[in-house]
């Protein structure tokens, strides 16, 4: 990992961090919550051994890079226009797109918008979905769900506040390293969830959690409350939902995604495949919400395999 490297770039306006390692055909990874660059650290470092070009960006608002100057104002959008002025920016034509959470939406935004500027998209723990108004039964989701709370102004902000940054990423691995729908009684926060005995998971260390935390403790929360969950209803902005570009999703079989209503019936069935119809879907059997970190040699063979079937 001592090989990858960093740099500020600007780009419509802000300064944004970006790590980088190898050379060739080149693949962007994009980023989940409560993610970093950092997240993609085991993936950069094996497609870059494997004679590719990885690219990896914080997003504007996370991590080092510059803050918008309203973050509440940032949207998905801005997400897929800032990735086509860093290709541009770079010099890049054409692209693979990672995705891992909240990463895969401007994933395939950016696929719908620019399918020229995209020889593939990989997505990890979440599918293409609709976007807009919500894909599944809003009404089948528990009351105290983490995104509905989140989605209310300053709810997170005062639950958050309550502790360090280094708690709050802590909290959020383990919650979404666990199988089930995070989602709180009527008189908890997402927050208490999480009793202050519970350990890391076995794959995430010390170590990890401290970058993670000092990443953080940089760009706060404003903008990653924002983007995703209070941009969530944001439309695509397009007119044909059809991706036209060969695609591959890596779920984890202990992926809480699975509980969504709806969500494992729409991916098993292939549902999915009425708007991304060149589409591999792969499962690891004892996978979580952060397969590419917890089975990185597994998950980087995925990937590798999708890349050069498809450079």
């Amino acid at each position: 990992m001592e090989n990858i490297q960093h740099k500020y770039v600007d780009v419509r306006g802000l300064k944004l961090h970006v790590a980088e390692i190898g050379t060739g055909s080149a693949v962007v990874f994009l980023h989940g919550f409560p993610e970093i660059w950092y997240s993609w650290r085991h993936q950069m470092v094996a497609v870059a051994g494997a004679g590719f070009r990885a690219i990896a960006p914080d997003y504007r608002g996370y991590g080092l890079s510059q803050q918008p100057p309203e973050p509440e104002k940032t949207t998905f959008r801005d997400l897929v226009d800032d990735l086509l002025a860093l290709l541009d920016l770079f010099g890049i034509p054409k692209v693979f797109v990672v995705g891992k959470d909240l990463g895969g939406r401007p994933a395939y935004h950016f696929a719908l918008l620019y399918p020229q500027r995209v020889s593939g998209v990989i997505t990890l723990g979440v599918p293409f979905v609709l976007a807009g108004p919500q894909p599944f039964p809003l009404q089948s989701f528990p009351k105290g769900f983490y995104m509905f709370r989140w989605q209310e102004p300053g709810r997170a902000e005062k639950d958050f506040g309550r502790f360090d940054v280094k708690t709050v990423v802590k909290n959020i691995y383990i919650l979404f390293s666990g199988s089930e729908l995070p989602a709180a009684r009527e008189d908890q926060e997402i927050m208490d969830l999480v009793h202050p005995s519970t350990p890391l998971p076995p794959w995430f260390s010390e170590d990890d959690l401290a970058n993670y935390a000092n990443l953080y403790e940089n760009s706060g929360f404003r903008t990653p409350l924002q983007v995703p969950y209070r941009a969530w209803q944001e439309d695509y902005g397009v007119s044909d939902l059809q991706v036209k570009v060969p695609a591959l999703l890596i779920m984890g079989e202990k992926d809480y995604v699975y509980k969504f209503p709806g969500m494992a019936e729409y991916i098993t069935t292939g549902k999915v495949k009425d708007y991304v119809p060149d589409l591999e879907i792969t499962y690891v059997p004892e996978g979580t919400h952060f397969v590419q970190e917890q089975f990185p040699d597994q998950v980087n063979q995925l990937i590798i395999a999708f890349l050069k079937k498809h450079i």
